[in-house]
């Protein structure tokens, strides 16, 4: 279980270290091209099974710590996914891999789809 660290007020926020993997390119993306945007994501019904959002720009504290020692293997359509879904008025709706429509939960705690660029 890897950990967003949002802001500096550093907001803990838990997330599967392969989901985190993912998460960290598609916002790395956004960010080299000077881009901002909403991060959403469903809680867990342990915080309420609502849902959450951050502002992400260029000058947003972020810290990705994962608790395995080992970067797993990226599914290029889902960063691609989670990118295009960064570009929309919604934001970047935390996609899940297996469906790539339904976001997952997140556990208790603290432009051509070419993410490459």
């Amino acid at each position: 279980m890897g950990t967003l660290f949002y802001g500096a007020g550093r907001l803990a926020i838990a997330f599967e270290d392969r989901v985190l993997a993912h998460l960290q390119i598609a916002v790395g993306t956004k960010l080299r091209r000077q881009e901002t945007f909403m991060l959403n994501w469903r809680d867990n019904e342990t915080v309420g099974d609502g849902r959450s959002a951050v502002w992400i720009g260029p000058h947003t504290d972020l810290h990705f710590k994962y608790s395995g020692s080992r970067f797993p293997e990226i599914n290029r359509e889902w960063v691609n996914a989670l990118v295009v879904s960064a570009s929309t008025p919604l934001g970047l709706q935390l996609l899940d891999e297996g469906s790539l429509d339904a976001p997952p939960t997140t556990k208790p705690g603290s432009n051509n789809g070419n993410f490459a660029s």
